[in-house]
């Protein structure tokens, strides 16, 4: 039987994050698995918290963590893996561009490997997102001697342990790519899968504002030299 966390990063989902979590129970109640559903609110401004309150105050396998303030994307992702108590952790956003049927498919692939990172089929996002998405893995990529076709799509599974072994910094956009590149390093295996992604249909994007861009960027080569001094 698999044992696995599904965790939310939310910020400002009031409009998505109950049937996100509704789509995730209906897929993991099917499984023949042990499982726990994290809501991890990013210090929303909305009703987000209230509701992922009430989510878990009806239903046991439901806990949520909540950040007194905005923190960022990557502090709410250490957020989740710190909370998640299962063998398999895996972590899609709150805003509902996935398909929680997609990730069963998942979980045989980590008898083999100890990373999966999927990438978005058909990315249903604006141009020039896509654009600074596409430059942003390659260069990661390129720094960090990677093999991978979508470094911060949000569909992605891992063995728990992994977080044991690894010291994280990263708390805004850099969080994926600060994960992929120190778990290589320390020889986990990683393999990835296409999934498909559909456009948002309620909530806004936070991750193309310029600040955030610029700080991940800066980021990114203080990571690089971060990780060869340790080397």
């Amino acid at each position: 039987m698999a044992a696995i966390s599904v965790f939310f990063p939310c910020y400002n989902e009031q409009q998505n994050v109950a049937r996100t979590v509704e789509s995730a129970l209906a897929v993991l109640e099917k499984l023949d698995a042990d499982f726990e559903v994290i809501i991890v609110d990013d210090g929303s401004s909305d009703k987000t918290g209230p509701i992922a309150d009430e989510i878990a105050g009806r239903d046991d396998r439901v806990k949520v963590v909540h950040h007194a303030h905005n923190l960022g994307y990557g502090a709410a992702l250490q957020s989740g893996f710190k909370a998640a108590r299962k063998e398999f952790v895996f972590y899609t956003d709150g805003d509902g561009q996935f398909d929680m049927h997609e990730m069963p498919p998942l979980l045989p692939l980590m008898e083999e490997y100890d990373i999966v990172s999927c990438y978005r089929l058909n990315r249903r996002d604006p141009l020039i997102r896509k654009i600074n998405a596409w430059c942003w893995t390659k260069l990661v990529c390129l720094l960090f001697g990677l093999k991978l076709r979508d470094i911060d799509c949000a569909f992605k599974l891992y063995r728990r342990e992994v977080f044991d072994h690894i010291d994280l910094s990263s708390t805004g956009a850099l969080i994926d790519a600060e994960i992929l590149a120190r778990a290589v390093r320390k020889g986990y295996r990683v393999t990835q899968e296409g999934v498909h992604h559909y456009p948002r249909t309620a909530g806004t994007q936070t991750g193309a504002r310029f600040r955030v861009i610029f700080r991940a960027f800066k980021e990114l080569f203080e990571l690089r030299s971060r990780i060869r001094s340790a080397d």
